[in-house]
Order: C-alpha cells, then structure tokens, then sequence
C-alpha cells in the first residue's frame, strides 16, 4: 500500500492554505451528482456538521500507528488524527496533487544548496491531551521508524535520507538522536540531506512523519490507541472489529486549512462481508466502503444497469497495478526462462474480468509503471500481453529452455479477499493450460503485507512462486513507485516489499541516476529505462492498471476523489 494517484504533476507545489471559503473542500467546482461527478467536482457541498460517518470494512487496518502502515485506505483514514509537516490539499482534480503546509506555518526554507529544509510550526496545535505539538514529536515521530525491528511495515523512505551511515537504531536504543534533525527550539525543525533530493518534502506527507509525544509513546503497543494531533481521537480500537473516532475537542479549526471535519462521531465496522457491505451500502444503512475497493461484481451490473444507481457512482482510476511477483528465490523462478513461461501463459483477459471487466477492473498493463506517472510508456509490453490473450505455444518454449518441458509445480500466494481470490483463480487456470500446477493459498489481508509474504523465509519456506501484490506510488514520481518493490538493497526480514527480492546491479544503478536528478524530463527518462529494466528481468507479471466502483450514499455530502489517494477524501466527508 500504498498511496494512490491519477494525474501527476511534474513539480512540487508548496502552497499556504487560506481561510477563505473558496479554498475549502466543497467551496468551488460543486455538482450535485451524476456518474463519475466525484472525479473532479465536490458532490453534495455542505458545511452543515454532525451526525455519525459510517463506514464498513472487510478486513481489519494493517495498523493503526502511522509508522506502521502501508496500506492507501489507512493512509486516507490517518489524516483523521494525525497532522504531518506537509499534506495533500483536500481538492478535487489536480489541486489535489498538490502539498500544502499541515503542522508546518508555512512552505519550507531550502538552503541554496538544496540539502538543508528547514520548518517552522504552525502555533496552536494541540495533542487530545492538550498538550503542544512541538517539534520534538515531530522528530520522535520520525525517529521510531528507525527502530524496525519492533516497528516494521510502514514505508522506510526517511531512512534511506535521514540515516547517512549513522545505523541509528531509533530513539529507545540511542537517545542521542539522529544528527540529520535538529530541533533549535520547540516551534523549528531542520533536516539536513546528504545529497539534494527534489522528493524530499513528499516523506513528510507521510504518516510515518506524524508527530509522537515521548511520554505516550507505547512503541510496538502504540497503533492500540494512537494519540491524536488532527479533528478526531479514538473513542475505542476493537481489533478485529471495531473502530470508533469522536471529535477530539483539542482541534482548533483556525489552525487546520485542510480538514473539513463535520461528522461528530465515524464508525467503522471491520470484518463484514464484501457483499454485505454492497448490500448496505445499497440499502442506505452505510455510508461507504472504508477500504473503497469497489463494489463486488455481482453488484456491478446492478449499480450500472440502473440510472439511478450509477449516478451514486465513482470509478477512478486508483493508480495501482495489479500483479503477480515472481521469487527469484524459490525454484524453478530462479531461472529467467521459467518466469518468461508465465508472462506468456497468462490470460489477462480472463484477469481482467475476474477483477470486473474494462469498466471496474482496469485496464490491461504491458508494464509495471502506471499511466499518469512520469516515465510511464504505453508501448513497453515485452510479452506482448495487452491483447489480453495467452501465448501458449512461446509459453511452452520457455518452459523446455529452463528444463521444465512438462510444466512445474508452484504455490499462488493471494489475499481472500473475492476479488484477489477470482484473480489468482484466473492465473492458475491459464498456467494449468501449459502444464504448470500451482495451488492457491490466501491468507487475512491484514496479515498478508507484514507477515505471510513480506517475510522472505516465509516465503521460501511455504515455497510461494507467485505472489500477488497491489502498488501505486507513494508520492507522484518514479521513486515514489519503484524503489521498495525492485531495489535489492532495501529488501528486509520482515515488512518487505520486494517480493521477489529482485537484486540487481544495473536496475540498482538506474535507480540512483534517477533519484539523483533534479530535472523532471530526465528524471522521466530514466524511470522508464528502470521499468524497462524491470520488465527485462521477467520477475513482475503487471495485470492490470486499477479501476474500482465505488457507491456513495447518496446522503453524503463534500464527496471528492482525491487524486493523490485515488479515492474518496474522508477528511471532507459530511453527512445530511
């Protein structure tokens, strides 16, 4: 998980947020309804507040802590009571792509050298205990994330910038704290880079820089009951099958320009099946899918054959990937021409109807790099798979160069989620087609990332060959997508991303002159050579490029896509 976009920007916008009405969510481009109205205008503008936000969710939170997670719908929820230096403006279309001051006062001083920024904080903002966010939770905030071997599976961007050799091991084990921050006084925070890094400020929009109070700080217990810096606290974390957030009356609107806030109490119920979630959704018991993974495909004829019905409906592009890892670890993917087989033999016809069709399952990916990214280039489809139609007889040859003439055994690692299940259900079907066996096993999604497949020996040990995965970029750059899932060195024990520990030199080397430049152009150019790089080496099958269809009730009200999530703002939900 991830963060999600559609359009991009090439550059950073750094703006004030302002107080006038024009510049809140729902002020401007309004519209009343109507299919797809979500996209780029506010449907059902209000700023009438109370009532209660509910929300469904099939599966539980990866976490509740802000470092801990790495999953888009998470992040969404997060910014209910977390604030961050910088954030996405809560907009419509593309202002929604942009970062604009959160704690921070305002846009970051940069040194002329590009390696210093420095912030100052926005006075007045509270903890739910009263307490002032000063820049020493900013700084706690970030320095736990050093400590993963208790605090694994969140993104681990701001240690690969802010670490610099130093093997901090987190603010338990060294107290001294890491040399890159300094915090002069309780209002500033600085950190010094070792090299420039234009995507820098895009780290701090992240939930692993929220800020933590020392003294609250429960470490590996902390995601039991956060504490909150934004609109809302939590009343009560049930895992497994409960959430509830009340307003945390420590918020002080005039110092937030982002959040709506007009819901007095959000309940999410966890654990409820997909289908009766559509159902109440349907029926106006429920208000949206917290995860807004669209609504089943039994549901989907229903919804698009019937006006009314789809005029509730939102299908954005999410600006995830669907696809298949191969472990370059586990036999016979160890050999190129094993995983070549499989790039072949797929159906993603079948693949994509499985997921709902052109409409609400996406469109068919030649590679890994989605549209809208910088870099991104629709010709490159080395397997020539965009037809949709599975190649057979190249499958076949493939197999008889790795020595597996009469096909393989293999195990599909998925989700159980129905979507996730259908999809890895049309894999194995195209794979029994050339002689390759592969059984299915899915595992709790909550569980899947951190634990079943993010741990290599796991893998290995379960002998997973293909490991479904989902991703989009973190932030709206090449290095907000490929990183954690190609570069060998940023593979981990737990928590890992590079599921099929990809580990090579020249995509490694690409990766870096791509993560040096600071022009756009250039920086686009080199983003595709990595994805060609990527395709090159056969151990990431793309699938399709993600679509969902997501009802709204319709007594919902400041409902927007947000394009840097590629969902629903919650942050500006009301209801009526």
């Amino acid at each position: 998980m991830k963060i999600t976009r559609c359009l991009l920007v090439l550059s950073l916008s750094l703006t004030l947020g302002a107080c006038a009405k024009k510049d809140e969510p729902g002020g401007e481009g309004t519209a009343t309804g109507g299919f797809n109205a979500g996209l780029t205008e506010v449907v059902n503008p209000s700023a009438a507040a109370g009532g209660t936000l509910k929300l469904a969710s099939a599966h539980d939170v990866d976490s509740w802590d802000p470092t801990r997670s790495y999953v888009t719908a998470v992040y969404n929820l997060q910014r209910l009571y977390t604030r961050t230096l910088l954030t996405p403006d809560a907009k419509p279309g593309a202002d929604g792509l942009k970062l604009v001051p959160d704690l921070a006062a305002a846009a970051p001083q940069i040194s002329a050298d590009g390696l210093t920024y420095t912030f100052k904080l926005r006075g007045g903002v509270k903890f739910e205990d009263g307490s002032p966010v000063t820049s020493k939770d900013v700084r706690q905030g970030i320095e736990r994330l050093f400590a993963q071997e208790e605090l694994s599976g969140g993104p681990t961007y701001l240690i690969d910038q802010l670490d610099q050799g130093q093997n901090y091991p987190g603010p338990w084990a060294d107290r001294s704290g890491l040399r890159s921050i300094t915090t002069p006084d309780d209002t500033t925070i600085a950190f010094k880079l070792a090299a420039p890094f234009a995507d820098f400020p895009y780290l701090l929009a992240m939930g692993v820089a929220a800020p933590v109070p020392a003294a609250k700080d429960t470490g590996a217990k902390y995601g039991d009951k956060p504490v909150s810096s934004g609109p809302y606290r939590f009343e009560s974390i049930e895992l497994g099958k409960k959430a509830v957030l009340v307003r945390n009356d420590q918020w002080d609107r005039a110092t937030d320009t982002v959040r709506r806030a007009l819901p007095d109490r959000i309940e999410l119920v966890i654990g409820t099946d997909p289908n009766e979630i559509d159902q109440q959704l349907l029926d106006g018991d429920l208000d949206a899918d917290a995860g807004q993974g669209g609504v089943q495909t039994g549901t989907q004829p229903k919804v698009l054959l019937d006006a009314a019905l789809k005029a509730r409906t939102d299908e954005p592009t999410t600006g995830f990937t669907q696809y298949a890892a191969m472990s370059t670890k586990v036999p016979p993917f160890d050999d190129v021409h094993c995983r070549r087989a499989v790039q072949y033999a797929i159906d993603k016809t079948s693949v994509q109807t499985a997921r709902g069709g052109p409409d609400a399952g996406g469109d068919i990916a030649g590679s890994m790099l989605p549209p809208g990214i910088p870099g991104h280039d629709s010709a490159l489809d080395p397997f020539q798979t965009k037809s949709g139609k599975p190649q057979p007889a190249k499958a076949k040859e493939e197999l008889a160069a790795c020595g597996k003439p009469d096909g393989f055994e293999t195990v599909i690692a998925t989700t159980d989620s129905p979507k996730a299940s259908k999809t890895a259900e049309a894999i194995q079907a195209a794979l029994a087609a050339v002689g390759i066996k592969a059984r299915v096993e899915a595992s709790d999604p909550s569980l899947y990332a951190r634990s079943v497949v993010g741990s290599p020996s796991n893998v290995h040990s379960k002998g997973y060959g293909l490991i479904m995965g989902a991703w989009s970029a973190d932030f709206p750059t090449g290095y907000g997508f490929y990183p954690t899932l190609v570069d060998g060195r940023l593979i981990l024990p737990s928590g890992n991303n590079n599921y099929a520990e990809l580990s090579d030199t020249a995509i490694n080397a690409l990766i870096d002159r791509a993560r040096g430049t600071t022009d756009p152009a250039e920086g686009a150019k080199l983003w595709s050579q990595v994805d060609a790089a990527v395709m090159a080496s056969a151990t990431m099958l793309p699938l399709t490029y993600d679509k969902v269809l997501n009802y709204r009730n319709p007594r919902l009200t400041n409902v927007f896509v947000n394009q840097y999530y590629g969902m629903w703002d919650v942050t500006a939900m009301g209801v009526s």
